[in-house]
């Protein structure tokens, strides 16, 4: 009997943990960049976060129907890319943009190229990049964390700008995240929680 060469997409060494399983656990451990975001830019974080990952699962569920292929909605992996994006967003990005990155994320990244594990890039990055080039200035538009919500230029940005060092964060404010920047970006400590969560449910390994 000739042996036959199985040729299918990733992954290709499988165990216990099922696809939903694995998102589940990536959602809980974005939680808690999500709650720093709320803290320090307000509840129009969670208004931005609710509405990206809408656009991803709607997004998921049509283009699904359309193109006639079981619904994959509920294995989260549409969640995970919407709240992805959605801290990879600034806390001010008009929540239009915020759908159209949703969609685009979903519908042309993801599943135009059959779904999930068969996309070329990690559809939510692939978001923002259109996103920046598309809308700059919307995608460039920082906040201070504070009651005031003024505009503000990332620490990265300052540096570029040459301000002294004088004018710079103090390292305190760069660790917890007490500076502007992207929803989910700035909190170190909501990071490393989130990774030591992932590390302890053996999801990622060192």
């Amino acid at each position: 009997m000739e042996s036959q060469l199985l040729i299918s997409s990733s992954p290709h060494i499988r165990d216990e943990d099922t696809t939903d399983k694995i998102m589940k656990d990536v959602v809980i451990a974005l939680i808690p960049a999500l709650i720093a975001g709320i803290y320090y830019f307000g509840f129009r974080v969670l208004l931005v976060a609710v509405v990206t990952i809408l656009a991803c699962v709607v997004s998921e569920y049509l283009s699904r129907r359309i193109m006639k292929r079981n619904q994959t909605i509920q294995d989260f992996s549409a969640v995970v890319t919407g709240m992805l994006l959605a801290l990879s967003l600034p806390p001010t990005i008009p929540l239009w943009i915020a759908v159209v990155g949703g969609t685009f994320a979903i519908v042309i990244v993801k599943q135009l190229f059959g779904g999930l594990g068969q996309n070329f890039m990690n559809p939510a990055l692939a978001a923002r990049i259109v996103l920046l080039v598309s809308w700059p200035q919307q995608m460039t538009t920082w906040i201070n964390p504070n009651p005031d919500v003024i505009s503000s230029a990332t620490p990265l940005a300052l540096i570029k700008e040459g301000v002294s060092k004088a004018e710079l964060p103090g390292y305190l404010d760069l660790f917890i995240g007490n500076i502007a920047g992207t929803i989910g970006e700035t909190c170190v400590p909501a990071l490393l929680l989130g990774a030591a969560y992932l590390l302890i449910r053996r999801v990622i390994t060192l």
